[in-house]
Protein backbone atom coordinates (compact mmCIF):
# COMPACT_ATOMS: atom_id res chain seq x y z
CA UNK A 1 0.00 0.00 0.00
CA UNK A 2 1.11 3.55 -0.69
CA UNK A 3 1.94 5.71 2.32
CA UNK A 4 0.26 9.10 2.77
CA UNK A 5 3.35 10.84 1.42
CA UNK A 6 3.20 8.69 -1.70
CA UNK A 7 -0.46 9.20 -2.62
CA UNK A 8 0.31 12.07 -4.96
CA UNK A 9 3.22 10.22 -6.54
CA UNK A 10 2.78 8.18 -9.70
CA UNK A 11 3.98 4.58 -9.66
CA UNK A 12 5.16 2.58 -12.67
CA UNK A 13 4.90 -1.14 -13.32
CA UNK A 14 7.64 -2.11 -15.78
CA UNK A 15 7.94 -5.11 -18.11
CA UNK A 16 11.16 -5.67 -20.05
CA UNK A 17 11.10 -8.06 -23.02
CA UNK A 18 13.89 -9.39 -25.20
CA UNK A 19 17.65 -9.62 -24.77
CA UNK A 20 20.06 -8.20 -22.17
CA UNK A 21 20.80 -5.27 -24.49
CA UNK A 22 17.14 -4.25 -24.25
CA UNK A 23 17.24 -4.84 -20.49
CA UNK A 24 19.96 -2.19 -20.17
CA UNK A 25 17.59 0.24 -21.90
CA UNK A 26 14.95 -0.69 -19.32
CA UNK A 27 17.43 0.14 -16.54
CA UNK A 28 18.13 3.52 -18.14
CA UNK A 29 14.38 4.15 -18.49
CA UNK A 30 13.91 3.24 -14.83
CA UNK A 31 16.68 5.65 -13.85
CA UNK A 32 15.05 8.46 -15.83
CA UNK A 33 11.70 7.76 -14.18
CA UNK A 34 13.18 7.86 -10.66
CA UNK A 35 14.93 11.17 -11.46
CA UNK A 36 11.58 12.52 -12.72
CA UNK A 37 9.92 11.64 -9.41
CA UNK A 38 8.16 8.39 -10.30
CA UNK A 39 8.08 5.40 -8.03
CA UNK A 40 8.53 1.82 -9.19
CA UNK A 41 6.25 -0.99 -8.12
CA UNK A 42 5.91 -4.71 -8.75
CA UNK A 43 2.22 -4.57 -7.80
CA UNK A 44 -0.09 -3.75 -10.72
CA UNK A 45 -2.85 -2.67 -8.36
CA UNK A 46 -0.61 0.11 -7.02
CA UNK A 47 0.54 1.26 -10.46
CA UNK A 48 -0.72 4.29 -12.34
CA UNK A 49 1.32 3.49 -15.42
CA UNK A 50 2.16 0.26 -17.24
CA UNK A 51 5.45 0.59 -19.14
CA UNK A 52 6.26 -2.14 -21.66
CA UNK A 53 9.77 -2.12 -23.16
CA UNK A 54 9.50 -4.32 -26.24
CA UNK A 55 11.55 -6.53 -28.52
CA UNK A 56 10.63 -6.88 -32.19
CA UNK A 57 13.50 -8.95 -33.58
CA UNK A 58 11.34 -11.93 -34.63
CA UNK A 59 7.62 -12.61 -35.11
CA UNK A 60 7.66 -14.55 -31.83
CA UNK A 61 8.97 -11.44 -30.04
CA UNK A 62 6.24 -9.28 -31.55
CA UNK A 63 3.64 -11.88 -30.57
CA UNK A 64 4.93 -11.79 -26.99
CA UNK A 65 4.64 -7.99 -26.98
CA UNK A 66 1.04 -8.29 -28.16
CA UNK A 67 0.25 -10.64 -25.29
CA UNK A 68 1.51 -8.07 -22.81
CA UNK A 69 -0.33 -5.30 -24.63
CA UNK A 70 -3.55 -7.27 -24.15
CA UNK A 71 -2.79 -7.62 -20.43
CA UNK A 72 -2.02 -3.91 -20.15
CA UNK A 73 -5.23 -3.00 -21.97
CA UNK A 74 -7.28 -5.14 -19.59
CA UNK A 75 -5.52 -3.51 -16.63
CA UNK A 76 -6.26 -0.02 -17.93
CA UNK A 77 -9.92 -0.85 -18.63
CA UNK A 78 -10.51 -1.21 -14.87
CA UNK A 79 -9.68 2.48 -14.30
CA UNK A 80 -9.38 4.18 -17.70
CA UNK A 81 -9.32 7.73 -16.34
CA UNK A 82 -6.40 7.14 -13.97
CA UNK A 83 -4.22 4.54 -15.67
CA UNK A 84 -1.90 4.96 -18.62
CA UNK A 85 0.09 2.66 -20.90
CA UNK A 86 3.45 3.46 -22.46
CA UNK A 87 5.15 1.22 -25.01
CA UNK A 88 8.85 1.75 -25.65
CA UNK A 89 11.68 0.04 -27.47
CA UNK A 90 12.13 -1.95 -30.63
CA UNK A 91 8.48 -2.49 -31.56
CA UNK A 92 7.98 1.20 -32.27
CA UNK A 93 11.15 1.33 -34.41
CA UNK A 94 10.11 -1.76 -36.36
CA UNK A 95 6.56 -0.50 -36.92
CA UNK A 96 7.29 2.15 -39.54
CA UNK A 97 3.81 1.66 -41.02
CA UNK A 98 2.25 2.58 -37.65
CA UNK A 99 0.21 -0.59 -37.42
CA UNK A 100 0.24 -0.88 -33.66
CA UNK A 101 -1.06 2.58 -32.63
CA UNK A 102 -4.18 1.88 -34.69
CA UNK A 103 -4.50 -1.63 -33.27
CA UNK A 104 -4.03 -0.54 -29.65
CA UNK A 105 -5.64 2.88 -29.13
CA UNK A 106 -5.50 2.24 -25.36
CA UNK A 107 -1.77 3.03 -25.43
CA UNK A 108 -1.11 6.61 -24.33
CA UNK A 109 2.46 6.94 -25.60
CA UNK A 110 4.64 5.09 -28.11
CA UNK A 111 8.32 5.80 -27.48
CA UNK A 112 11.34 4.86 -29.60
CA UNK A 113 15.02 4.17 -29.02
CA UNK A 114 15.94 7.86 -28.89
CA UNK A 115 13.49 8.37 -26.00
CA UNK A 116 15.25 5.96 -23.62
CA UNK A 117 17.04 8.49 -21.39
CA UNK A 118 14.33 11.18 -21.49
CA UNK A 119 11.31 8.96 -20.98
CA UNK A 120 10.90 10.06 -17.36
CA UNK A 121 10.40 13.65 -18.52
CA UNK A 122 7.92 12.57 -21.20
CA UNK A 123 5.91 10.55 -18.69
CA UNK A 124 5.71 13.47 -16.28
CA UNK A 125 4.18 15.58 -19.04
CA UNK A 126 1.92 12.70 -20.02
CA UNK A 127 0.03 12.97 -16.74
CA UNK A 128 -0.61 16.65 -17.43
CA UNK A 129 -1.50 16.77 -21.14
CA UNK A 130 -2.50 14.12 -23.69
CA UNK A 131 0.33 12.71 -25.78
CA UNK A 132 0.46 13.03 -29.53
CA UNK A 133 1.95 10.22 -31.63
CA UNK A 134 5.48 11.17 -32.71
CA UNK A 135 7.42 10.29 -35.82
CA UNK A 136 9.76 7.32 -35.68
CA UNK A 137 13.23 8.87 -35.60
CA UNK A 138 16.38 7.26 -36.95
CA UNK A 139 18.05 5.86 -33.82
CA UNK A 140 21.15 7.75 -32.73
CA UNK A 141 20.86 7.45 -28.95
CA UNK A 142 23.79 6.07 -26.93
CA UNK A 143 23.95 6.15 -23.15
CA UNK A 144 27.14 6.85 -21.19
CA UNK A 145 28.44 6.67 -17.63
CA UNK A 146 26.65 9.91 -16.68
CA UNK A 147 23.21 8.64 -17.72
CA UNK A 148 20.94 7.84 -14.74
CA UNK A 149 20.49 4.08 -14.68
CA UNK A 150 18.78 1.92 -12.06
CA UNK A 151 20.38 -1.53 -11.81
CA UNK A 152 17.54 -4.07 -11.97
CA UNK A 153 19.65 -7.21 -12.04
CA UNK A 154 20.66 -8.88 -8.76
CA UNK A 155 23.32 -6.73 -7.13
CA UNK A 156 26.22 -9.11 -7.90
CA UNK A 157 26.09 -8.96 -11.69
CA UNK A 158 25.40 -6.21 -14.22
CA UNK A 159 25.47 -5.55 -17.95
CA UNK A 160 27.58 -2.91 -19.69
CA UNK A 161 26.41 -2.07 -23.18
CA UNK A 162 29.46 -0.78 -25.05
CA UNK A 163 27.80 -0.05 -28.36
CA UNK A 164 24.43 0.33 -30.05
CA UNK A 165 23.23 -0.56 -33.54
CA UNK A 166 24.97 -2.69 -36.15
CA UNK A 167 26.65 -2.28 -39.54
CA UNK A 168 26.99 -5.96 -40.45
CA UNK A 169 23.84 -5.96 -42.60
CA UNK A 170 23.24 -9.72 -42.52
CA UNK A 171 20.61 -10.44 -45.14
CA UNK A 172 18.08 -11.90 -42.67
CA UNK A 173 18.41 -9.32 -39.89
CA UNK A 174 16.24 -6.29 -39.09
CA UNK A 175 18.50 -4.93 -36.31
CA UNK A 176 19.97 -2.09 -38.44
CA UNK A 177 16.42 -0.96 -39.22
CA UNK A 178 15.37 -1.16 -35.57
CA UNK A 179 18.53 -0.04 -33.78
CA UNK A 180 20.33 1.97 -36.45
CA UNK A 181 23.99 2.18 -37.46
CA UNK A 182 26.83 1.08 -35.19
CA UNK A 183 27.58 3.61 -32.46
CA UNK A 184 30.44 2.81 -30.08
CA UNK A 185 30.87 4.41 -26.68
CA UNK A 186 34.22 5.91 -25.72
CA UNK A 187 36.59 3.63 -23.84
CA UNK A 188 36.84 6.10 -20.94
CA UNK A 189 33.06 6.07 -20.56
CA UNK A 190 32.89 2.27 -20.43
CA UNK A 191 35.75 1.99 -17.95
CA UNK A 192 34.21 4.63 -15.67
CA UNK A 193 30.88 2.81 -15.66
CA UNK A 194 32.67 -0.44 -14.86
CA UNK A 195 34.44 1.24 -11.95
CA UNK A 196 31.12 2.55 -10.63
CA UNK A 197 29.49 -0.87 -10.84
CA UNK A 198 32.41 -2.63 -9.14
CA UNK A 199 32.39 -0.01 -6.38
CA UNK A 200 28.70 -0.84 -5.89
CA UNK A 201 29.45 -4.50 -5.23
CA UNK A 202 29.10 -6.08 -8.68
CA UNK A 203 31.09 -9.32 -9.02
CA UNK A 204 30.41 -10.13 -12.68
CA UNK A 205 30.44 -7.56 -15.48
CA UNK A 206 28.76 -8.74 -18.68
CA UNK A 207 29.96 -6.78 -21.72
CA UNK A 208 27.30 -6.65 -24.44
CA UNK A 209 26.43 -5.09 -27.78
CA UNK A 210 24.91 -6.24 -31.06
CA UNK A 211 28.47 -7.17 -32.10
CA UNK A 212 31.07 -6.24 -29.50
CA UNK A 213 33.91 -7.33 -31.79
CA UNK A 214 32.97 -4.38 -34.04
CA UNK A 215 33.55 -1.95 -31.16
CA UNK A 216 35.27 1.15 -32.55
CA UNK A 217 34.77 0.26 -36.21
CA UNK A 218 32.55 3.33 -36.58
CA UNK A 219 35.61 5.37 -35.60
CA UNK A 220 37.79 3.50 -38.08
CA UNK A 221 39.60 1.27 -35.58
CA UNK A 222 39.16 -2.11 -33.88
CA UNK A 223 39.16 -1.05 -30.22
CA UNK A 224 37.80 -4.03 -28.27
CA UNK A 225 41.27 -5.37 -27.42
CA UNK A 226 42.32 -2.05 -25.90
CA UNK A 227 39.07 -1.76 -23.96
CA UNK A 228 39.35 -5.30 -22.57
CA UNK A 229 42.92 -4.65 -21.44
CA UNK A 230 41.74 -1.63 -19.47
CA UNK A 231 38.77 -3.45 -17.96
CA UNK A 232 40.93 -6.45 -17.07
CA UNK A 233 43.42 -4.16 -15.31
CA UNK A 234 40.81 -2.81 -12.89
CA UNK A 235 41.45 -3.84 -9.28
CA UNK A 236 39.22 -6.20 -7.35
CA UNK A 237 37.81 -9.71 -7.34
CA UNK A 238 35.40 -9.82 -10.26
CA UNK A 239 34.68 -11.61 -13.54
CA UNK A 240 34.31 -10.31 -17.09
CA UNK A 241 31.96 -12.07 -19.48
CA UNK A 242 31.57 -11.25 -23.20
CA UNK A 243 28.34 -11.62 -25.18
CA UNK A 244 27.64 -11.43 -28.92
CA UNK A 245 30.88 -11.65 -30.89
CA UNK A 246 31.19 -12.10 -34.65
CA UNK A 247 33.61 -14.62 -36.19
CA UNK A 248 34.60 -12.18 -38.96
CA UNK A 249 35.92 -9.58 -36.53
CA UNK A 250 38.33 -11.55 -34.35
CA UNK A 251 41.93 -10.33 -34.59
CA UNK A 252 45.06 -12.15 -33.34
CA UNK A 253 45.45 -9.41 -30.73
CA UNK A 254 41.91 -10.01 -29.46
CA UNK A 255 42.50 -13.73 -29.13
CA UNK A 256 45.71 -13.05 -27.19
CA UNK A 257 44.01 -10.57 -24.87
CA UNK A 258 41.26 -13.07 -24.23
CA UNK A 259 43.73 -15.85 -23.51
CA UNK A 260 45.85 -13.80 -21.10
CA UNK A 261 43.18 -11.89 -19.16
CA UNK A 262 43.01 -12.49 -15.41
CA UNK A 263 39.36 -11.43 -15.08
CA UNK A 264 38.07 -12.57 -18.48
CA UNK A 265 36.08 -15.78 -18.21
CA UNK A 266 36.92 -18.52 -20.74
CA UNK A 267 33.45 -18.16 -22.26
CA UNK A 268 32.48 -16.79 -25.64
CA UNK A 269 29.10 -16.19 -27.22
CA UNK A 270 29.69 -16.38 -30.97
CA UNK A 271 26.59 -16.78 -33.18
CA UNK A 272 27.73 -18.70 -36.28
CA UNK A 273 24.25 -19.05 -37.89
CA UNK A 274 25.34 -21.76 -40.37
CA UNK A 275 28.40 -23.56 -41.68
CA UNK A 276 27.66 -24.29 -45.36
CA UNK A 277 29.71 -21.86 -47.44
CA UNK A 278 26.92 -20.98 -49.87
CA UNK A 279 24.47 -20.23 -47.06
CA UNK A 280 27.03 -18.14 -45.18
CA UNK A 281 27.72 -16.10 -48.32
CA UNK A 282 24.05 -15.43 -49.02
CA UNK A 283 23.53 -14.56 -45.36
CA UNK A 284 26.26 -11.93 -45.70
CA UNK A 285 28.31 -13.37 -42.84
CA UNK A 286 31.70 -12.29 -44.28
CA UNK A 287 33.40 -15.59 -43.38
CA UNK A 288 33.22 -19.12 -44.75
CA UNK A 289 33.64 -22.52 -43.19
CA UNK A 290 37.47 -22.61 -43.45
CA UNK A 291 37.83 -19.30 -41.58
CA UNK A 292 35.35 -20.37 -38.90
CA UNK A 293 37.04 -23.71 -38.28
CA UNK A 294 40.47 -22.07 -38.14
CA UNK A 295 39.22 -19.54 -35.56
CA UNK A 296 37.60 -22.24 -33.43
CA UNK A 297 40.81 -24.30 -33.45
CA UNK A 298 42.87 -21.28 -32.44
CA UNK A 299 40.49 -20.31 -29.63
CA UNK A 300 40.36 -23.84 -28.26
CA UNK A 301 44.16 -24.18 -28.42
CA UNK A 302 44.95 -20.85 -26.73
CA UNK A 303 42.17 -20.78 -24.12
CA UNK A 304 42.06 -23.95 -21.99
CA UNK A 305 38.58 -24.92 -20.85
CA UNK A 306 36.92 -22.50 -23.26
CA UNK A 307 33.14 -22.64 -23.25
CA UNK A 308 31.64 -21.72 -26.62
CA UNK A 309 28.05 -20.67 -26.99
CA UNK A 310 26.59 -20.33 -30.48
CA UNK A 311 23.32 -20.14 -32.38
CA UNK A 312 22.24 -21.46 -35.76
CA UNK A 313 19.39 -20.76 -38.18
CA UNK A 314 17.58 -23.57 -39.96
CA UNK A 315 15.42 -23.15 -43.05
CA UNK A 316 17.25 -20.16 -44.53
CA UNK A 317 16.00 -19.59 -48.12
CA UNK A 318 17.37 -22.26 -50.41
CA UNK A 319 18.82 -24.45 -47.63
CA UNK A 320 19.10 -27.93 -49.12
CA UNK A 321 19.03 -31.27 -47.33
CA UNK A 322 22.76 -31.60 -48.00
CA UNK A 323 23.50 -28.17 -46.50
CA UNK A 324 21.46 -28.97 -43.42
CA UNK A 325 23.27 -32.30 -43.07
CA UNK A 326 26.57 -30.42 -43.29
CA UNK A 327 25.42 -28.22 -40.41
CA UNK A 328 24.25 -31.25 -38.42
CA UNK A 329 27.59 -33.04 -38.87
CA UNK A 330 29.47 -29.86 -37.92
CA UNK A 331 27.53 -29.53 -34.64
CA UNK A 332 28.15 -33.19 -33.88
CA UNK A 333 31.88 -32.77 -34.46
CA UNK A 334 32.32 -29.46 -32.61
CA UNK A 335 30.36 -30.37 -29.45
CA UNK A 336 29.57 -26.79 -28.44
CA UNK A 337 29.20 -26.34 -24.71
CA UNK A 338 26.07 -24.22 -25.21
CA UNK A 339 23.89 -23.86 -28.32
CA UNK A 340 20.54 -22.52 -29.49
CA UNK A 341 18.72 -22.94 -32.79
CA UNK A 342 16.16 -20.67 -34.46
CA UNK A 343 14.01 -21.26 -37.51
CA UNK A 344 14.39 -18.66 -40.23
CA UNK A 345 11.61 -16.06 -40.34
CA UNK A 346 11.33 -13.59 -43.25
CA UNK A 347 11.62 -10.10 -41.78
CA UNK A 348 10.04 -7.29 -43.83
CA UNK A 349 12.48 -5.11 -45.80
CA UNK A 350 15.37 -7.59 -45.44
CA UNK A 351 17.13 -9.03 -48.48
CA UNK A 352 16.45 -12.61 -47.41
CA UNK A 353 12.70 -12.01 -47.31
CA UNK A 354 12.81 -11.29 -51.04
CA UNK A 355 14.78 -14.40 -51.92
CA UNK A 356 13.32 -17.28 -53.89
CA UNK A 357 13.15 -20.84 -52.55
CA UNK A 358 11.70 -19.96 -49.17
CA UNK A 359 11.84 -23.12 -47.05
CA UNK A 360 8.48 -24.27 -45.59
CA UNK A 361 8.23 -23.48 -41.88
CA UNK A 362 7.41 -27.11 -41.09
CA UNK A 363 10.67 -28.25 -42.63
CA UNK A 364 12.66 -25.49 -40.94
CA UNK A 365 11.12 -26.47 -37.60
CA UNK A 366 11.86 -30.17 -38.06
CA UNK A 367 15.50 -29.32 -38.84
CA UNK A 368 15.68 -27.13 -35.74
CA UNK A 369 14.25 -29.95 -33.64
CA UNK A 370 16.80 -32.42 -35.01
CA UNK A 371 19.66 -30.09 -34.10
CA UNK A 372 18.30 -29.47 -30.62
CA UNK A 373 17.80 -33.20 -30.04
CA UNK A 374 21.45 -33.72 -31.00
CA UNK A 375 22.56 -30.90 -28.71
CA UNK A 376 20.54 -32.36 -25.83
CA UNK A 377 22.38 -35.67 -26.20
CA UNK A 378 25.78 -33.96 -26.40
CA UNK A 379 24.96 -31.76 -23.42
CA UNK A 380 23.79 -34.71 -21.34
CA UNK A 381 26.99 -36.62 -22.08
CA UNK A 382 29.09 -33.57 -21.12
CA UNK A 383 27.13 -32.99 -17.92
CA UNK A 384 27.26 -36.62 -16.82
CA UNK A 385 31.04 -36.51 -17.21
CA UNK A 386 31.10 -33.74 -14.56
CA UNK A 387 29.67 -35.96 -11.80
CA UNK A 388 32.27 -36.24 -9.06
CA UNK A 389 34.20 -33.20 -10.28
CA UNK A 390 34.49 -29.88 -8.43
CA UNK A 391 33.37 -26.68 -10.17
CA UNK A 392 33.61 -23.10 -9.00
CA UNK A 393 29.99 -21.90 -8.85
CA UNK A 394 28.70 -18.34 -8.48
CA UNK A 395 25.63 -18.28 -6.25
CA UNK A 396 22.74 -16.33 -7.76
CA UNK A 397 19.72 -16.78 -5.48
CA UNK A 398 18.03 -19.09 -2.96
CA UNK A 399 16.04 -21.85 -4.67
CA UNK A 400 14.27 -23.33 -1.66
CA UNK A 401 14.92 -24.07 2.01
CA UNK A 402 17.64 -26.57 1.13
CA UNK A 403 19.38 -25.10 -1.84
CA UNK A 404 20.58 -22.27 -4.06
CA UNK A 405 20.72 -21.63 -7.77
CA UNK A 406 24.15 -20.92 -9.15
CA UNK A 407 26.22 -20.90 -12.35
CA UNK A 408 29.56 -22.15 -13.60
CA UNK A 409 31.67 -19.89 -15.81
CA UNK A 410 30.03 -21.64 -18.76
CA UNK A 411 26.69 -20.01 -17.99
CA UNK A 412 25.29 -16.54 -18.58
CA UNK A 413 22.37 -15.49 -16.31
CA UNK A 414 18.90 -16.14 -17.71
CA UNK A 415 20.36 -17.69 -20.88
CA UNK A 416 22.39 -20.79 -20.09
CA UNK A 417 22.34 -23.63 -17.58
CA UNK A 418 22.10 -23.67 -13.78
CA UNK A 419 23.64 -25.55 -10.88
CA UNK A 420 21.37 -26.51 -8.00
CA UNK A 421 23.56 -26.33 -4.89
CA UNK A 422 22.09 -28.47 -2.12
CA UNK A 423 22.94 -27.12 1.32
CA UNK A 424 21.29 -25.80 4.48
CA UNK A 425 24.16 -23.42 5.11
CA UNK A 426 23.63 -19.76 4.34
CA UNK A 427 25.22 -18.66 1.07
CA UNK A 428 25.45 -15.09 -0.18
CA UNK A 429 24.50 -14.18 -3.76
CA UNK A 430 27.68 -13.33 -5.64
CA UNK A 431 29.84 -15.72 -3.65
CA UNK A 432 31.91 -18.16 -5.71
CA UNK A 433 32.29 -21.52 -3.96
CA UNK A 434 33.64 -24.98 -4.89
CA UNK A 435 30.81 -27.41 -5.59
CA UNK A 436 31.05 -31.17 -6.06
CA UNK A 437 28.68 -32.28 -8.82
CA UNK A 438 26.43 -35.13 -7.70
CA UNK A 439 23.83 -35.39 -10.48
CA UNK A 440 23.20 -34.15 -14.01
CA UNK A 441 20.45 -33.90 -16.60
CA UNK A 442 20.49 -32.57 -20.16
CA UNK A 443 21.05 -28.96 -19.25
CA UNK A 444 21.48 -28.53 -15.49
CA UNK A 445 23.69 -29.85 -12.71
CA UNK A 446 23.13 -30.63 -9.03
CA UNK A 447 25.86 -30.52 -6.42
CA UNK A 448 26.88 -29.81 -2.85
CA UNK A 449 29.55 -27.56 -1.37
CA UNK A 450 32.90 -29.32 -1.62
CA UNK A 451 34.52 -30.25 1.65
CA UNK A 452 37.99 -28.87 2.27
CA UNK A 453 40.85 -30.97 3.57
Amino acid sequence: MKSKSEKNRHFVYTVSLGCPKNFVDTEVIAGSMVVAGFGLTSDLDEADLYLLNTCAFLPSARAEAEEYLADASAWKAKAPKHRKIVVSGCLNQWDTDRIYPARYPQVDLWAGINDVAKLGERLAVLFQTPATPGLVEIPDYLYDETTPRLQLTPSHYAYIKISEGCDNRCSYCSIPKIRGRLRSRGCDSVVKEAENLLAGGVKELIVIGQDITAFGHDRGHAELSALLRRLDALPGDFRLRLLYTHPAHFTPELVDVFASGKHLLPYLDMPLQHIADRILKVMGRKVGRPEIEKLLRELRAKIPGLGLRTTFITGFPGETNAEFQELYDFVQAQRFERMGVFTYCPEPETAAARMADQVPQELAASRRDRLMELQAKLSLKFNQAQIGKVWQVMIDAPADSEGYLGRTYLDTPEIDNCVMVRTRSKLEPGAVIPVTITAADEYDLTGKPATTA
